[in-house]
């Protein structure tokens, strides 16, 4: 087929679609009585949402539930992509979009303007999430001599107003004693943006969520300042829907949420394959990926509300009342489990009372379809340090919170014997100062002694 004239079809499809009237969403479209589009809106390199879009639409599991709803309708699903949950807002606000993916703070100001609009939505299940809130990092350039959060007074710092990320860097600058409004220049960029800032030394430090902290950090471009998991607050993202679509199409909704559901499943079971079919779509590295969404990695996927994530989501609500971001959000009426409920069944209640996987330190040799775990990071390192020339990526978990973190990028302290790793400078001096005798190490060293 001429190349060309199968893109003008693609254009004109595509200008046709825009006709539709809004009604088409989640409804029978325009001329057919039997054929309803859903539309969902995600972010595919946010990757603790793949089970919710960029790992759910590769496996096609969300289709294949729709077609098996066997009640006489066509369905077709349009999965829309986007780098930050306010524009998924804005179009499930508009009635343009059914079924969204974001993150807690995201969710919150999902929750308000719904209902500032009439348009109320609701969070129907949980997609990656993490207990001590390590899903975001505040970074620094590799030559930075920032070392502390302390350091970030006065400094110009890239986040995105209103993400888990600023949350993130607004408590940790509470905690440290710096106004967050007044103490630093908040730069309020898209991460690419900001990404971009740290590299040309216009932003000190970046605060941002997955998979740009790792990223950066991979590439060489960035080293960690401070771990997310220093809060000890959970962070999480999850689906939500808008009511409407939920009251009018609950089959549906409950078949995105079985197609979570067995998404998440195969991630468990196949998580370096996982990563590999997440890499090809986003073109983020595998790599990176796996750092987070590995069998160890930093974000464990459950779809259950878990009790202690709606807690957190409710302490969250100050952060963007003192932001102006929103006003009182209603959490409570906000969460509505019933659908995911249902669609899980008895196994429901497992997985609500289900722990992330007992942190590990792991080894992807190349190659390899699966990956190597060690007892201690010591272990590792003896690993790497005999395998050099065969190790794809090394990972350790951070000694104080469990981060997991490149084993190479992170933070090496050696107390007689034993070898500890950290993500961020300052715990690991903070164990030295705690430790007669102890000592911050380069990676090199680490190995040494491992070996």
């Amino acid at each position: 087929m001429n190349p060309t004239a199968t893109k003008s079809r693609a254009i004109a499809a595509s200008a046709a679609l825009l006709l539709l009237p809004l009604t088409g969403c989640g409804s029978a479209e325009a001329g057919s009585g039997s054929t309803v589009t859903v539309t969902v809106g995600y972010q595919s390199k946010t990757i603790n949402t793949v089970t919710a879009g960029t790992l759910l639409r590769s496996l096609g599991y969300f289709e294949k539930q729709l077609n098996a709803l066997g009640d006489g309708t066509t369905y077709k699903v349009d999965w829309q992509d986007y780098a930050t949950g306010a524009p998924i807002t804005a179009q499930m606000t508009a009635g343009k979009i059914d079924i969204g993916s974001m993150g807690d703070f995201p969710l919150l100001i999902n929750a308000a303007r719904g209902k500032q609009l009439g348009k109320p939505t609701h969070l129907v299940s949980v997609t990656g999430y993490n207990p001590r809130g390590g899903l975001n990092t505040i970074v620094t350039a590799p030559d930075s001599k920032l070392a502390s959060i302390e350091d970030l007074k006065g400094k110009k710092v890239s986040t995105s107003i209103g993400s888990a990320a600023d949350g993130t860097l607004v408590r940790a600058l509470q905690r440290a004693g710096i106004d967050p409004v007044k103490g630093i220049e908040k730069l309020n960029q898209q991460p690419a943006v900001g990404a971009s800032a740290l590299s040309a030394g216009s932003a000190d430090a970046l605060s941002q969520f997955v998979a740009w902290p790792g990223l950066l950090a991979y590439q060489g471009k960035a080293k960690a300042l401070y771990d997310g998991a220093q809060l000890d607050l959970p962070t999480f993202h999850g689906v939500t829907a808008r009511e409407d679509f939920a009251k009018k199409r609950p089959a549906v909704l409950e078949a995105f949420l079985k197609a979570q559901s067995e998404a998440t499943g195969y991630l468990d079971a196949h998580p370096v394959a996982a990563a590999e079919k997440v890499a090809e779509a986003t073109g983020l590295p595998a790599e990176v990926v796996y750092l987070y969404n590995g069998a160890h990695g930093i974000s464990t996927f459950d779809p259950a509300v878990k009790p202690q994530l709606v807690a957190a989501l409710k302490e969250d609500v100050s952060i963007l009342k003192a932001a102006k971001l929103t006003g009182d959000v209603d959490v409570d009426s906000f969460v509505d489990d019933r659908y995911v409920k249902k669609a899980l069944g008895s196994s429901y209640a497992k997985q609500l009372a289900a722990a992330p996987a007992p942190a590990a330190s792991e080894v992807w040799p190349k190659g390899a379809t699966e990956t190597r775990t060690f007892k201690t990071p010591a272990e590792l390192l003896a690993y790497v340090a005999q395998h050099k020339d065969g190790i794809r990526a090394a990972y350790v978990p951070d000694a104080t919170t469990g981060t997991l973190w490149f084993a190479d990028q992170a933070v090496w302290v050696a107390d007689g014997t034993t070898l500890l790793p950290f993500v961020a400078p300052a715990t690991a001096q903070a164990y030295v100062d705690a430790h007669g005798g102890a000592l911050v190490v380069s990676y090199a060293d680490a190995l040494g002694r491992a070996s």
